[in-house]
């Protein structure tokens, strides 16, 4: 109990008392944070392939839930399930429908292309009448 004291009253001692000092030592601690957890990612990420392999040697490997970002493997590969089925059928109705829009886009396109054409043919038509009939 006494020694905690002294450490608590020796710590206390140590801390600047100044708001500069303060600031100084919370960047220093946010610094040393942050270090350590680019420390502790680097760590986490060499022992992931570790992780699973321990796993299938006990026999948990299917079901490992303490592995960092473990994926389950495809419970029925090469098998199509309902649910697998039902998704790809909604992404080509999806893609489908990205098409069809795209096409009409492209319709829009040729036929205001169409519609200059046609307003200076029928302007050319109509300047041939014009003259026609000046001509007599």
């Amino acid at each position: 109990m006494k020694l905690s004291g002294l450490i608590a009253l020796a710590a206390a001692a140590l801390l600047p008392t100044s708001s500069v000092g303060l600031s100084l030592v919370r960047q220093k601690d946010d610094a040393a944070s942050n270090e350590d957890l680019q420390h502790r990612v680097a760590f986490q990420n060499k022992l992931h392939g570790v992780c699973e392999e321990m796993c299938k040697e006990v026999g948990a490997y299917p079901k490992c839930t303490q592995c960092p970002k473990f994926v389950e493997p495809d419970s029925t590969p090469g098998v199509m399930t309902w649910d697998e089925l039902l998704e790809h059928m909604d992404n080509l109705v999806n893609w489908g429908q990205d098409q069809i829009k795209g096409w009409h886009k492209q319709a829009s396109a040729l036929q205001v292309q169409n519609d200059h054409s046609d307003a200076a043919a029928s302007d050319l038509n109509r300047r041939m009448q014009f003259q026609n009939k000046l001509a007599g």
